[in-house]
């Protein structure tokens, strides 16, 4: 879906407080800025067709085989691979949920079907699409869950997009767990967990079988050298991209006393950063264009996620600044 996404930051002109996209904006990328431009020249040659060095490096910070890495542009290109490899299958996707998932499946001429719970998965289901922990709710579903329904359902493939692992003290299910499973193929974002978006990448773990089906549909060089070279650096660099869960919970904590405090928003519980927020009066789309175009807020409209209506927005936690700007907006908003 090329339309519809949050974060469509390029098409307003004076955005200062951005919610719309799911990274952690606190980051300082000075130094991976510095070592980039240093490594600048290597645009004038092929990155590799594969990735295969990254992958090496991640399978030895993951304790996994290389064989069960696959490095990909973004976590959006994992999802259109696993829909490619196992095109035409009959899939289910758990929603509301990230729209990608449907239209990769779409796209591979999959027949597809919405799950509002997993307790009732259609017996001629192929495969299941699980976001977790979910976008749009933050809500986690955790390991010891997913681990009763993979075994009480061995004959289906779940497909299970970990983006947001990072943003979590829930236990989730980890890329060893995926690996040890025969029906597991897990879904991983470094644009999400180093918030650097305008570089996509991301990787797929799952058993050595599954990942044959997955590396044959790949098409070489997805991965640019820049995105390649930055991997490198990051997974060296950890230490300086910690995300300290206890304060940003404490910030996410005290912006949802503000928001409720408005009287006319909802917000959902939340395992992590995300928020999804429900207006009692209006419609969230007009809210959108109000705070963007008046107060340079992006908040990210919801009515476009299966199973949610034109009053839901969804934002992510960012600074107290950023935050308590969303806050005096939206109250402005209600008097207008």
């Amino acid at each position: 879906m090329l339309t519809g996404h949050g974060d469509d930051i390029d098409s307003y002109d004076n955005i200062t407080a951005n919610f719309s996209s799911n990274t952690y904006g606190q980051f300082d990328h000075k130094n991976l800025f510095g070592f980039l431009y240093e490594k600048i020249n290597d645009i004038t040659s092929y990155p590799e067709p594969a990735a295969r060095s990254l992958e090496r490096r991640l399978a030895s910070t993951l304790r996994l085989t290389p064989s069960e890495v696959c490095v990909t542009n973004g976590a959006t290109e994992a999802i259109y691979l696993v829909a490619q490899a196992y095109r035409r299958h009959r899939s289910a996707v758990l929603v509301p949920t990230f729209s990608e998932y449907a239209d990769a499946c779409r796209l591979h001429e999959h027949k597809v079907r919405y799950l509002y719970d997993l307790d009732h998965i259609p017996h001629d289901t192929d495969i299941v699409w699980i976001c977790d922990p979910n976008n749009p709710t933050g809500t986690v579903l955790g390991r010891e869950r997913l681990m009763q329904i993979l075994h009480s359902h061995e004959e289906i493939l779940f497909v299970i997009d970990a983006s947001y692992a990072s943003f979590t003290l829930s236990h989730l299910l980890s890329p060893s767990d995926a690996v040890g499973c025969s029906n597991v193929i897990m879904i991983h974002s470094m644009t999400k967990r180093y918030s650097i978006p305008g570089l996509r990448l991301g990787y797929i773990t799952a058993n050595e079988h599954l990942m044959s089906d997955i590396r044959v549909q790949k098409m070489p060089w997805s991965v640019n050298k820049v995105a390649i070279n930055a991997g490198h650096y990051l997974l060296a660099h950890e230490g300086d991209y910690i995300l300290d869960l206890t304060s940003l919970f404490a910030e996410r904590d005290r912006l949802v006393d503000r928001l409720s405090s408005l009287g006319f928003v909802d917000v959902w519980p939340s395992d992590t950063h995300i928020l999804l927020c429900k207006l009692r009066i209006g419609n969230a789309e007009s809210l959108k264009e109000y705070l963007a175009n008046t107060h340079g807020v992006l908040i990210r409209y919801a009515g476009n996620f299966e199973g949610l209506d034109p009053s839901f927005f969804r934002i992510s936690v960012q600074g107290k600044e950023e935050n308590d700007k969303l806050v005096d907006a939206l109250s402005l908003w209600i008097m207008e």
